[in-house]
């Protein structure tokens, strides 16, 4: 029985300083941790700051991002500081439902874009049960996480302002609001930019050539970006060649799972190829993982 007990007593030992030093690990690593998660044919990633502060930028269509944040947050922590939806619609936000159910939910931030299907409406009503305050924001914009910097590309107020007609003219004859058609909804889709050091991440969401022209050229105090989240899953509007060459990135990453619109197009993979662009779809490499100190970074997927 003595000796039952001390194993018991032991383990119980070894199990303390592997969470200990798992603990203190997290607490060192001064890295930026962006994972852009397998969740199918939609949107969700995952970002840790370096002191250590986290964010999840959309949801995907499926609980698939729960799984993703369980491999890649530290098994103890339960709270997310900022969680942002680019725009809302099903593939990028019905996750988001099993998120705000399971952690502790610092900020919401949005753009001002409505769609009134009961998935968003119910996305809405969970934040504001749970006494999450929202914070819209609009090209222009700049939230600091450490030493980390988050501007806002797009969209502009006068984008928002020129959506919210056409949010009202699809108001039916009971008077419910049905919501502005896809195309329309990725045009008030968040872009924006993050930079850590000397490394710099453009998220792009679903705006696509529709509204391209009101960002590109935008100054971005860099020659050439690391890594771009591909518009719009590579949709064949997705980006033109301006797009591409204005940010110049090193690495695209096309979040993208089995559909039937085509994605990635071949005009996309061709363009990237052609620009000297290295491609990671989560289709084929699972999640996609970049970690940068601010000077030097690496990608890893979960399937090589």
């Amino acid at each position: 029985m003595f000796k039952l007990r001390y194993g018991y007593f032991v383990a119980g030992i070894i199990t303390g300083l592997v969470v200990l030093f798992q603990f203190i690990g997290t607490l060192t690593d001064r890295t930026l941790k962006i994972t852009h998660c397998d969740v199918g044919q939609g949107d969700a990633s995952y970002i840790r700051f370096p002191d250590g502060k986290d964010m999840v930028v959309d949801g995907g269509p499926n609980d698939a991002v729960v799984t993703c944040l369980s491999k890649h947050m530290p098994f103890y922590d339960r709270h997310i500081d900022i969680v942002l939806l680019t725009h809302p619609q099903k593939d990028h936000m019905q996750g988001l439902l099993t998120v705000l159910d399971r952690y502790d939910v610092g900020v919401f931030i949005r753009s001002d874009v409505e769609n009134a299907t009961e998935g968003f409406e119910k996305l809405l009503a969970v934040v504001s049960d749970n006494h999450i305050p929202i914070k819209f924001v609009t090209s222009g914009d700049r939230i600091t996480i450490g030493n980390a910097v988050i501007t806002v590309l797009w969209p502009s107020a006068d984008q928002i302002a020129r959506m919210k007609p056409l949010i009202a003219s699809e108001t039916g004859v009971s008077g419910q609001v049905l919501g502005v058609s896809n195309g329309e909804l990725n045009d008030g889709s968040i872009v924006f930019w993050l930079r850590y050091g000397n490394f710099d991440e453009v998220f792009s969401g679903d705006a696509d050539t529709h509204v391209e022209k009101n960002y590109v050229g935008m100054p971005l105090s860099v020659d050439g970006i690391e890594v771009l989240k591909v518009p719009h899953h590579g949709s064949k509007t997705g980006m033109s060649e301006s797009y591409l060459s204005w940010l110049k990135p090193q690495l695209g990453v096309i979040s993208v799972g089995k559909n039937s619109y085509g994605h990635p197009a071949d005009t996309i993979l061709n363009m990237l190829e052609h620009a000297g662009v290295t491609t990671k779809r989560t289709d084929q490499a699972g999640d996609v993982q970049i970690v940068s100190d601010g000077k030097e970074w690496n990608v890893t997927s979960t399937k090589p």
